[in-house]
């Protein structure tokens, strides 16, 4: 059952073809310093919405897949507009979950990072919140993680 929804959250790319609702209260808001984040946005950092990948209802149009290098790892695949190129979100290793880039919804305000990862490659200059957990790399997910999340993704898991 879809974690019930205090905001709806609508978003698209900067052309308009491409619409999206998430159906599902984030299962965590990332921001990510790494290096290939950098790359890939051109900017500092990106702020991603973890979310079910079901749970990304198209509204208009369909989003291609592209396939991006990441540094001594397996491809990620990251979904944009056939248009105006703008990337909506991303998969990883873990193809039930999208990685939904929180510069594309309509209000990026409506989400918030609950987690920092990789700031060993952050920026000097960028500063970051005290009230929020950072990680030179990664994290255990079951430290982390409200267990409601935890719930949903175990059951995406074959036989759950």
């Amino acid at each position: 059952m879809p974690a019930a929804m205090s905001v709806e959250r609508e978003g698209g790319c900067a052309c308009g073809e491409v619409r999206y609702r998430l159906t599902a209260e984030p299962l965590l808001v990332h921001c990510c310093h790494c290096l290939n984040c950098q790359r890939q946005t051109g900017s500092a950092f990106v702020i991603n919405v973890l979310i079910e990948a079901d749970r990304v209802e198209l509204l208009a149009g369909e989003p291609q897949p592209v396939e991006a290098p990441r540094a001594g790892r397996a491809p990620q695949t990251i979904w944009r507009c056939p248009s105006c190129q703008v990337a909506l979100y991303s998969q990883y290793t873990h193809p039930q979950i999208r990685f939904v880039r929180a510069g594309t919804l309509d209000d990026p305000s409506a989400v918030a990072p609950d987690v920092h990862i990789f700031t060993r490659t952050k920026l000097p200059w960028v500063r970051l919140p005290d009230s929020v957990p950072v990680f030179e790399v990664y994290y255990d997910e079951r430290e982390i993680w409200p267990a409601a999340s935890l719930e949903r993704v175990a059951a995406l898991a074959p036989g759950s």
